[in-house]
């Protein structure tokens, strides 16, 4: 049997909350189109919260890495979060009939704050591996939600895209290369990393629990 890469270790020993992440009860519903209006509004509104964060630790990530060939991957991906994820939000909340102040300063739970502390210290850490300790969790956990959706997609936009957002062969094989970059980099600030992916998958349970 092959030997485990780094962010496979790292997955596998946060096992009980990334399942249960992955298999919440959120993503059924958002599967099924079901999710309660209030409660998709609710997601979109806290989770918009971190783009701003996010948009910085992927900067810190591009600052930080090691070859221009990363600096590269991660400057695309960064273009798509800024352009087709960002006008997701603002047509969701446009058809949730989110108000202009929840948009830009809802107040937010302490999940979401203790989320956005995660990617700051991530970034401000200036470290690439760390950097990517916390975008491996965004991403991959998002990934493995999405690609266990079966059937057609919902006749809804707003819950259709999230998922076609997150399940799709570019995306798919992007979360493949940043988990190919933390297996190369990670191992030698192996303590740091896992602190923050232990972290970061805890708080992506609590904040689909937070829904409910």
């Amino acid at each position: 049997m092959a030997e485990q890469g780094f962010s496979e270790r790292l997955r596998a020993a946060h096992d009980a909350d990334w399942q249960a992440a992955i298999r919440h009860r959120f993503v059924a519903e958002l599967a099924a189109g079901s999710v309660d209006p209030a409660v998709m509004r609710r997601y979109l509104v806290q989770d918009y919260q971190f783009i701003d964060r996010f948009v910085a630790l992927l900067g810190a990530a591009i600052a930080s890495a090691d070859s221009f060939a990363s600096r590269l991957r991660l400057a695309r991906f960064l273009a798509m979060i800024t352009s087709d994820e960002n006008t997701y939000f603002v047509r969701s909340f446009d058809c949730l009939g989110v108000p202009e102040a929840e948009r830009v300063a809802p107040v937010l739970t302490e999940t979401t704050q203790a989320f956005q502390e995660v990617m700051r210290e991530a970034a401000e850490s200036r470290s690439y591996a760390q950097a990517l300790s916390v975008l491996v969790v965004a991403e991959w956990l998002y990934l493995s939600w999405a690609e266990l959706v079966e059937g057609p997609l919902p006749g809804d936009f707003v819950h259709a895209e999230w998922i076609t957002l997150h399940a799709n062969p570019y995306f798919a094989e992007f979360v493949g290369w940043l988990r190919g970059e933390l297996d190369r980099v990670g191992v030698d600030e192996a303590s740091a990393c896992a602190a923050l992916f232990g972290r970061a998958v805890a708080l992506e349970r609590r904040f689909f629990d937070d829904l409910y």
